[in-house]
């Protein structure tokens, strides 16, 4: 490649996976491997204690399963938009702050996109959701502008945004043969939004495409909340969670809340919140129980917790049949089990906030159900065999279409306009 490269580089940075895209100037998108011949990579950086090295993506999840000593950091784009973002925490024996951090993921992403281009890439169309942080513009607001400050950071010359089921849209629109309406339907890990669309095989071709979104709408709930939901209902109960303790009183539920978002488990960790578990300890009745929740504390075993977690989820919702979560290292053959009826009850409030915010956008477009051509599905929390189910519910009768799940964005931003 040469320094007159043309084209557009697409970078969907999620909650939980990353993908990176690149289309030629006229040419079709194809999507930059990350890790070996992986084309998504998880949004996860792993600062190694023992050699002072920084670790990305499976990399970083592997070396800290290993219990290779250091701090894992995932779910960094939740943190967009909140106080936490400049506040700073030592890794490696220094500070950096969590904008800092979202700066050096950012950085691996364009390194690896040098190497499969040849070149440097200085323009970016950067994916951001519908509403970084529901009912609050200006945080919203901010959210972006901290995104942009961490791309410029890192080398990106140019940046324009892109609302990424949109982004699906343009990518699922190169594969219609007639034009349609289509609901587009984008759960991530942090996000779920949607658009309503008109998409056809002669529309890519215009410079303006705003006339053909007729909706979107947006709320914040995503994979991670799914994983919040499950865990507190199958796993932190064995720890405590909901425990009747001396005075017939629950014990305090906030650990247990902290202990399931992946974004908040290292702060349990902190010599202060050590403390205030241990003094949860006549809150008890059964003290065993308490045992196990400082085991877990001390052993860091949180984001263990939670990987396990999301992994019988996926097992339950592909398999369509019962999984455990196997927490054997926390305590010999300790075992949560996970059935499909318990993970449709535990994710039942948000199935229904979720669904309800895709009928809301099929409202706005001023359509009825009858008018949808197909719900086309991208983000890996959108194979979650309750929530398709309970989209069908809702709009019985319109086909739902499966996209490339974690790389339609990227690829769609990809032929967006910059």
């Amino acid at each position: 490649m040469t320094s007159s490269l043309r084209g557009t580089l697409g970078i969907d940075f999620g909650t939980s996976n990353s993908a990176v895209s690149w289309a030629p100037d006229g040419g079709a998108a194809r999507l930059i491997e990350l890790e070996g011949a992986a084309q998504a990579m998880p949004t996860a950086v792993f600062f190694n204690a023992e050699d002072q090295t920084t670790h990305f993506g499976r990399d970083a999840v592997a070396q800290y399963l290993a219990g290779t000593e250091g701090r894992l950091m995932r779910s960094l784009k939740s943190l967009l938009g909140s106080p936490l973002l400049m506040d700073k925490t030592e890794v490696n024996h220094r500070l950096v702050s969590f904008q800092d951090i979202v700066a050096t993921f950012l950085a691996t992403l364009r390194e690896r996109a040098t190497q499969a281009l040849g070149i440097a890439p200085t323009q970016v169309v950067m994916g951001r959701p519908v509403h970084f942080v529901d009912d609050d513009p200006v945080r919203d607001a901010q959210a972006q502008q901290s995104l942009l400050e961490a791309a410029q950071a890192v080398g990106f010359e140019q940046v324009s945004f892109q609302l990424e089921p949109i982004a699906a849209a343009l990518d699922y629109e190169r594969r219609l043969d007639r034009e349609s309406v289509v609901l587009v339907v984008d759960v991530g890990g942090g996000t779920s939004d949607f658009t309503v669309v008109r998409l056809g095989p002669q529309r890519h071709l215009q410079a303006d495409r705003s006339g053909d979104v007729l909706a979107t709408t947006g709320v914040h709930i995503g994979g991670t909340d799914f994983d919040q939901k499950i865990s507190l209902g199958q796993v932190m109960p064995l720890l405590g969670y909901r425990h009747l303790g001396p005075q017939q009183r629950e014990v305090p539920s906030r650990v247990f809340i902290d202990l399931a978002t992946w974004h908040l488990i290292q702060w349990l960790y902190l010599p202060r919140a050590l403390s205030q578990a241990q003094n949860l300890r006549v809150n008890y009745s059964d003290t065993r129980l308490h045992e196990r929740l400082m085991a877990v504390l001390r052993e860091r075993h949180g984001h263990h917790i939670a990987h396990a977690v999301e992994q019988a989820k996926i097992r339950c919702s592909q398999g369509a049949t019962d999984a455990v979560v196997d927490l054997d290292f926390v305590e010999r053959a300790l075992q949560a089990p996970l059935s499909l009826d318990a993970m449709q009850h535990d994710l039942d409030s948000l199935l229904a906030r979720t669904v309800a915010c895709a009928r809301e956008c099929v409202q706005r477009a001023g359509l009825g159900d009858g008018a949808l051509d197909a719900i086309y599905l991208t983000g890996g929390s959108s194979a979650l065999r309750p929530f398709q189910q309970a989209l069908q519910a809702e709009f019985p009768g319109v086909a739902l279409v499966e996209g490339d799940l974690f790389g339609g964005v990227a690829s769609g931003l990809a032929y967006s306009p910059r």
